[in-house]
């Protein structure tokens, strides 16, 4: 009886303790959470310490408010002080790791480290050898989760300046550019359907509640900084992957890598995009490729064999065959605008149109699809009208596809106003509408365009 009583009495005992460590431990959290919230990061630091030592795993605000206040000392100190807090701050996004692995991506944290390390290089005497092998060994462990932007972008450029600096290949520096490409490529098609289920059948937005406009304006925001990043990147490798490099390049591995489909995958789209394709050894990639193993690409590349050697009617049943080999909507999108762009380049412009709005129908947030379509008009204007009124009335017409892209794509919306004041200005102006006597009226524009204008109402 007595052994009961006193294990009773023990357990309220330590319950009591519990309790009163929990109140503790609330009433500073609340402390150091109201600091935070008014931006007082000095006051807030030694309640937030005193919690983060005593019972980390209390609530995950420890690290979220931690986080900011250890960023404001950094921003605020110097030398070994700063230092110090960088170095606190990385060891808290590893204990937030420990304590609440479930909210804490491996992929997204290592790689926020290893960008706070690379913005304080020079404090911390980071040689770029060091910062590439922390990049690479945050984006092998979790490169699901590792996303941001910028820290893709400094992660490929320090490949570049180490490439430069001899300590690696050029094949090295290839895989790495196509690795970083590829997850661009997946984060934006990845962003963009989801963008694209909030759109309508014509490409505009849907009327959305809040939460949706606010996902809406995440995916817009995202889809803009990969963007910024696909072209930096390109700029960055600039003429280390131009044909004088990658012809000789894959001249001396094509036989050692002639059976590795993803190689040769890699190598004639680079190819291709580099404008490589009329070397002989693009011909001998594409057919190993289509060889080994025939995809979409394979047969978009092998029209293009057959249109230089001026076999259209095959060509252009390759270009089909490659529409018909991709099912994924994303995927098939870029194909087709690979052969509407082709046709575009020969000026067979109808073909073209045609195949940028098959694109459109893949996916409606193609806005660059508009803005060749407003190129090819403007670029018609003089031969397709009856006059120098109608010919000029062309531009409004270029113009208002120009706005299409503006509206349904976010990263289009600089280049599209560009060409919407480019083509504005070229059109009649407000002295000429009156003089003309045409305002309102529709203009039927003829040849290969085929569709109505309004003229401005003054």
């Amino acid at each position: 009886m007595k052994t009961k009583i006193y294990l009773i009495l023990t357990l309220i005992f330590f319950s009591l303790i519990s309790v009163a460590q929990n109140d503790k431990d609330m009433e500073t959290l609340s402390i150091f959470s109201e600091y935070v919230k008014s931006k007082n990061y000095d006051a807030a630091y030694t309640p937030w310490m005193e919690l983060r030592n005593r019972n980390p795993k209390f609530n995950k605000a420890v690290f979220v408010y931690g986080e900011r206040i250890l960023e404001d000392k950094i921003e605020n100190s110097e030398g070994e002080e700063k230092i110090a807090f960088i170095n606190d701050l990385i060891k808290l996004w590893s204990e937030r790791s420990n304590v609440f692995p479930n909210i804490t991506p491996q992929g997204a944290y290592l790689a926020k480290a290893c960008q706070l390390e690379y913005n304080n290089r020079e404090l911390l005497n980071k040689t770029d050898d060091e910062l590439y092998a922390a990049f690479d060994t945050a984006y092998t462990t979790d490169s699901k989760t590792f996303t941001n932007p910028k820290s893709l972008y400094t992660y490929f450029s320090l490949m570049v300046d180490l490439y430069d600096a001899s300590s690696k290949t050029a094949q090295e520096l290839f895989n790495k550019y196509d690795d970083i490409s590829e997850k661009v490529d997946f984060e934006v098609k990845n962003y963009t359907n989801k963008r694209n289920a909030f759109l309508d059948e014509e490409g505009e937005v849907k009327e959305l509640n809040r939460k949706d406009a606010s996902r809406l304006k995440s995916y817009d925001s995202y889809l803009k900084a990969y963007d910024q990043i696909a072209s930096s990147i390109d700029t960055k490798l600039g003429s280390r992957a131009n044909c004088e490099n990658l012809i000789p390049l894959y001249t001396r591995d094509f036989e050692a890598y002639k059976n590795d489909g993803v190689w040769l995958q890699r190598a004639m789209n680079r190819m291709y995009a580099k404008g490589c394709n009329d070397d002989a050894l693009f011909v001998q990639i594409v057919e190993q490729k289509n060889a080994l193993e025939p995809n979409a690409d394979t047969a978009f590349y092998l029209g293009i064999l057959k249109e230089k050697t001026g076999n259209t009617s095959e060509a252009l049943s390759f270009y089909n065959q490659a529409v018909e080999l991709e099912v994924d909507n994303f995927e098939k999108s870029k194909i087709l605008y690979k052969i509407a762009t082709n046709f575009k380049k020969k000026g067979r412009f109808s073909q073209a149109r045609s195949y940028y709005m098959k694109t459109l129908k893949t996916n409606p947030s193609m806005g660059k699809a508009y803005l060749a379509i407003a190129a090819m008009y403007a670029k018609s204007a003089n031969d397709c009208g009856t006059d120098n009124f109608s010919k000029r009335a062309v531009y409004w017409l270029a113009a208002k596809e120009a706005a299409k892209a503006g509206r349904v794509d976010p990263t289009m919306k600089k280049n599209a106003g560009k060409s919407i004041a480019n083509y504005t200005a070229k059109a009649p102006q407000k002295s000429e509408i009156f003089s003309s006597g045409r305002a309102g009226q529709e203009i039927n524009v003829g040849c290969w365009i085929q569709r109505s204008v309004s003229v401005p109402s003054l």
